[in-house]
């Protein structure tokens, strides 16, 4: 795909003007697909797919535009120039861009992550065995991913990588669900087979007699795939220089009166783990680690080099979205075995979902519950909660309520498969609250 992306692209550069600056970015992957329903395979298949998306800077102009690959060169080829002509045209009637982001012709790179994945002859025997007696439902998205960029100026990127997500659900006899994605790099029977036996005593856990919980605030264990999806929310209006700057950002009182998390709490947009190309869409390269949030502190905002432009400000080769591309939190020094013990009376939420803000200058955050959420009482969990609406503001269960955080960090993918296998996820242990808001 590499040398696919390469020749191609220096073709569509060829078209250009003398006064026409082009960017192109390749989406490629070729992965296996293998879908899930009460433990028996439904469906599979290989995709091998790749795009183009182009940017073109003329007349003081920025146009978009983007074709897929046939894979023959010179259908390709038509693609791209009729592309290259629509931008062409549109850059003489819309608005001029008063904060272009210029590409730059230095600082190539050309990074290549291997893993000893999981093969995909290998697939159905690797994760069939262990599900068989449960009902299982779910996908497996496994096999390599591939981004490039490169410019009219010279400049050139290429990161590939390898991964598998098997993202699933286990179904109890009345309905109930526990979830689970288990995903990394190099696979690991052992470690695969252990996750899934976790998955089946929640599964035992949720036919128990479920527990009724009034509204109001509990000390309360969010698991890291819970903890994951609060720090998704930071991209949404959160961390963004841009967001901040406009009011609407949730990480505004920590700009503007000194607020501060707990402690306890750090987390960083950290490219260490080689699931995500440092280079961004206009072909920049991020450091390596960016500290957003240490010991409660807020240390830096995410600022692409459009928003520098706009407010004075020194990028940090974010995205142009400004959104966390690869976030790790660290971890503390709860242990596995202590959690329930640490909770004491209260909730073990293994998941949430439906997140949004409902006060997003306040940082307050609604949502609900959803599989695999308990009471514990006295230690030990009693069963299984209802779904309940919770609506709080980080400020607190990050901040001044978050107790402990857990010792060991999970890997929680991001599983989107909308035109494409997304790269990246998050890092991040759970955390003890020791309050938090159910509302309804």
């Amino acid at each position: 795909m590499e040398s696919q992306f390469k020749s191609l692209s220096k073709k569509l550069f060829s078209l250009l003007s003398k006064d026409e600056v082009l960017t192109a970015s390749f989406t490629g992957e070729e992965s296996q697909f293998i879908r899930y329903n009460n433990a028996k395979i439904r469906q599979t298949g290989l995709v091998d797919d790749s795009s183009i998306g182009l940017k073109m800077i003329a007349n003081n102009r920025t146009c978009n535009g983007s074709f897929t690959l046939s894979g023959d060169e010179n259908i390709d080829l038509l693609r791209g120039r009729a592309e290259i002509d629509r931008m062409r045209i549109e850059s003489k009637e819309i608005l001029e861009d008063p904060y272009i982001v210029m590409p730059s012709g230095s600082g190539s790179s050309h990074e290549l992550k291997t893993a000893n994945g999981l093969d995909f002859d290998d697939a159905v025997d690797a994760i069939m065995p262990i599900v068989q007696g449960v009902d299982f439902v779910g996908i497996l998205s496994n096999g390599k991913m591939y981004r490039g960029n490169s410019n009219s100026l010279g400049q050139e990127h290429w990161f590939e990588t390898e991964s598998f997500c098997l993202d699933y659900s286990l179904v109890s006899k009345n309905h109930q669900m526990v979830k689970g994605t288990f995903a990394g790099t190099d696979w690991e029977q052992n470690k695969y087979e252990n996750y899934l036996k976790l998955s089946k005593q929640k599964l035992k856990m949720m036919e128990l007699k479920p527990v009724s919980v009034d509204t109001g605030e509990y000390r309360t264990w969010f698991e890291p795939a819970a903890v994951s999806d609060f720090i998704d929310m930071f991209s949404w209006n959160g961390i963004s220089e841009a967001s901040i700057r406009q009011g609407c950002s949730g990480f505004g009182k920590m700009r503007h009166d000194g607020v501060r998390l707990s402690p306890h709490f750090s987390v960083s947009e950290d490219f260490s783990s080689g699931m995500v190309p440092k280079f961004n869409s206009n072909g920049e390269v991020s450091p390596s680690l960016i500290p957003i949030i240490k010991s409660g502190e807020l240390k830096n905002t995410l600022i692409s080099s459009r928003t520098a432009s706009e407010y004075n400000a020194e990028t940090n080769y974010a995205e142009t979205g400004e959104y966390l591309r690869s976030p790790k939190m660290d971890s503390g020094s709860l242990s596995q075995e202590n959690i329930l013990k640490e909770i004491d009376n209260g909730l073990y939420l293994s998941n949430i979902h439906y997140l949004n803000w409902s006060d997003n200058p306040g940082g307050r955050i609604t949502g609900l519950t959803r599989y695999a959420c308990f009471w514990v009482n006295n230690g030990e969990i009693e069963g299984p909660i209802n779904t309940m609406r919770f609506d709080d503001t980080f400020y607190k269960y990050l901040g001044e309520n978050l107790v402990h955080v857990g010792k060991e960090t999970e890997y929680i993918p991001n599983t989107s498969t909308y035109g494409n296998r997304e790269l990246g996820g998050t890092i991040c242990p759970g955390i003890l609250a020791n309050s938090f808001a159910l509302t309804l």
